[in-house]
């Protein structure tokens, strides 16, 4: 048997070559627009002709302000619970499109049409729906159920975040769903054909086998999700209850002002939400390479 030679030094180096200029776009951008961001943050912002770095009285500023933690609490509320949701239903989903039934074939195409259309397009079909004078309101008001359209419950523009909710669970279901329907059919049945057999439920089934292997697919999924929830601006701008709005909201006010000097404070809330955002990222991954390791799979 002859040795196996060892690849060269150009064989080695031939995929981050290939990727290299990629590489060094994405993260001239990114990481050039976050340095940008936190330099102006500090005060040096030579742009708007303001030069105090190093300085932190935006930030102090911006968490005196006004209703500036009841935004924090909002937009957690409006990225957490979302993805919570919609997490669960996606597992849901992904585990019924494994089932054989009549019209699946047509189900695989109707549940994925919302990732072809925008989101603005949601918060459009959401106003015409859900508001007081909305299709829903007019066809209960027809049959009935209401008196007038005014007595349609409030779903928009409300603190209670349930329109910028639908707008997120329409959109981001399919998303998960078909993460998580990928990995499913990868992994195949035989491990809970195997556990059926000896004698555990459905549900024992489902939680001691299916979903530890399918883990991977929803932290993948809730990573993507949460972060966009997180930094979404344009469904709370539209369908939320006004003032305080969540952070992303909030900075856009304040790069929109005249005054250049408020858009160090924006770029002051932009740094809050990427390290806030970051910390909860990292904490979640690191909970799940704890669950991982506990069941020996690290």
């Amino acid at each position: 048997m002859q040795p196996i030679s060892k690849p060269s030094l150009m064989q080695r180096l031939y995929i981050p070559l290939m990727l290299a200029p990629v590489v060094i776009i994405l993260a001239t951008l990114f990481l050039g627009s976050i340095l940008v961001a936190l330099l102006q943050s500090f005060g040096y912002a030579p742009l708007y002709g303001i030069n105090e770095f190093p300085t932190l009285k935006h930030y102090q500023s911006l968490f005196a302000l006004p209703g500036f933690w009841r935004s924090v609490a909002y937009t957690f509320y409006y990225a957490v619970v979302p993805t919570v949701i919609g997490t669960a239903l996606s597992i849901y989903l992904a585990l019924l499109l494994r089932k054989r039934f009549k019209g699946i074939k047509a189900f695989n195409y109707i549940y994925k049409l919302p990732l072809m259309i925008p989101y603005l397009v949601g918060v459009a079909l959401t106003i015409v729906l859900f508001t007081n004078g909305g299709i829903i309101a007019r066809f209960l008001f027809a049959i009935g159920l209401i008196e007038s359209t005014r007595d349609f419950p409030r779903i928009l523009y409300s603190h209670s975040g349930l329109g910028i909710m639908i707008v997120y669970l329409w959109k981001q279901i399919p998303f998960s769903t078909l993460i998580i329907y990928s990995v499913l059919m990868g992994l195949g049945k035989e491990s809970e054909e195997a556990a059926l057999t000896l004698g555990a439920s459905r549900w024992q089934t489902f939680w001691h086998v299916t979903l530890p292997q399918i883990m991977p697919g929803i932290v993948s999924a809730t990573i993507i999700v949460f972060a966009f929830n997180f930094g979404s601006f344009e469904v709370p701008f539209i369908l939320g209850g006004g003032f305080p709005n969540t952070l992303p909201v909030e900075a856009w006010r304040a790069f929109d002002d005249a005054d250049y000097s408020r858009r160090l404070r924006a770029m002051a809330i932009v740094m809050f939400i990427s390290f806030i955002s970051s910390a909860v990222l990292i904490t979640y991954l690191a909970l799940y390479r704890r669950f991982e390791r506990q069941r020996g799979r690290v």
